[in-house]
């Protein structure tokens, strides 16, 4: 059974749009932990009360409604510090947790690999270390779903000593991890297929679109290793990479990372900057933006920032706006009349995907040249020099050389040209 939760969101200098997204956004962070929202409470503050966050009258006002409506956690959209939790839970009587908390309790849940895990565990760490002398409550940390699991072994009664050990061990198990994935990245920058990261907002379609472009040109028979999609906010937490073909016959490798949220933990981006930096080694960037989201242009930004943060700007992009099927209103696309680089689709048509692969092809080979050479049998060095480093279209021997097409940099287009023909 769902466990019944109230939220409360504090509204401090945000207009009535933005209250409401940020109310939506936290229901669905509490169903994506199986919870029902029974209630949610909102109050216009022009300060933070340091006792309680909210006012005293506000804190009755909950403990009423948690009585009449069977609550057993109340969710705040805002972070709190121990004081504040250890003060409410004192009054209202039930487990109080904040957004960070929920959201380092659904990265928790959602955690797979080894990597994953250790990195949701040191960002709950590192949430839980200024919090310790306060979060000594008698609530239980070891319970399942909102507000459950904790960090393991009731983090809570934990020394300061502890945890700060705890977090130099987990520490130096990520780097040595991070070492590892290094040395595959490495393999796969020097690989001739460009790399094609998908980055966007959480529930975006992300895993949905990386599914459809690896299946194209693969036949029924073909054996394809989907990445797992489920309609929820951060269904996935792991980095995906997985092999695709582009229209052209050429070979890309895309990359599927994990999705935002706006006032994600500072600690969990920190955990994850490892995993995200994938991104800084591609050759180019997807977008994904799910256009029927009335928030959109708030998670446009937030995306956004987290490309500037990882110094990403200068990577070649293109804008993804997906889940055209889920709007009516065709003039939507007006409004993003001012974003050059952009493409309007349905992960889930056929159709959009091949106009999806078109612009990819365009953004990856703008700067290239297409050409067709004709490789004679007593020069197979130029041949192995040119296989090493690109992926041509097609190839074929034939009685005089070895007969490709080919896109080429400007710069070795230049060496090539001597071996250029129009036809075989």
């Amino acid at each position: 059974m769902n466990k019944k939760v109230i939220t409360v969101t504090v509204n401090i200098d945000m207009d009535e749009k933005t209250l409401e997204d940020k109310v939506n956004e936290l229901e669905k962070l509490v169903e994506a932990l199986d919870g029902e929202v029974v209630l949610s409470l909102t109050q216009k503050k022009s300060y933070i009360d340091k006792a309680f966050y909210v006012g005293k009258g506000k804190v009755n006002e909950i403990k009423d409604y948690c009585e009449k409506l069977d609550a057993e956690f109340v969710v705040f959209n805002n972070e709190l510090t121990g004081s504040q939790v250890k003060n409410l839970e004192e009054i209202i009587g039930i487990r109080v947790i904040d957004r960070t908390n929920l959201i380092l309790d659904i990265f928790s849940e959602r955690a797979r690999t080894k990597e994953a895990k250790l990195q949701v565990k040191l960002a709950k760490l590192k949430y839980t270390l200024p919090r310790l002398s306060a979060l000594r409550s008698g609530f239980s940390r070891q319970q399942g779903g909102i507000g459950g699991k904790g960090i393991g072994e009731q983090q809570i009664e934990l020394d300061r000593r502890t945890i700060n050990r705890e977090i130099s061990n987990i520490t130096l198990q990520l780097k040595e991890i991070e070492k590892n994935r290094n040395e595959i990245r490495k393999k796969r920058i020097n690989s001739i297929e460009p790399i094609i990261s998908l980055i966007g907002y959480t529930n975006a379609g992300k895993s949905t679109l990386i599914n459809k472009l690896i299946s194209y040109g693969k036949d029924e028979n073909s054996e394809i290793k989907e990445v797992f999609v489920k309609d929820m906010l951060f269904a996935t937490l792991d980095t995906f990479v997985r092999e695709g073909l582009l229209l052209n016959g050429s070979k890309v490798m895309y990359v599927d990372t994990v999705g935002f949220v706006s006032d994600i933990p500072h600690n969990l981006v920190e955990s994850f900057k490892g995993t995200l930096e994938e991104i800084k080694y591609s050759d180019l960037i997807l977008h994904v933006i799910d256009i029927s989201n009335r928030n959109v242009d708030e998670q446009i930004k937030i995306t956004n920032d987290m490309i500037k943060k990882l110094e990403c700007n200068d990577k070649k992009l293109i804008y993804v706006f997906n889940k055209l099927d889920k709007i009516t209103d065709e003039n939507i696309k007006l409004e993003y009349a001012n974003i050059e680089d952009k493409v309007f689709i349905s992960a889930k048509s056929d159709e959009d995907i091949i106009i999806l692969l078109n612009e990819i092809e365009k953004k990856l080979f703008s700067s290239l040249v297409k050409t067709r050479l004709l490789i004679p049998y007593d020069s197979q060095k130029i041949l192995s020099n040119i296989l090493n480093n690109y992926s041509p279209k097609f190839i074929e021997h034939i009685a005089n050389g070895c007969f490709l097409e080919v896109f080429l940099k400007p710069e070795d287009y230049l060496i090539y040209k001597g071996y250029e023909v129009n036809e075989k």
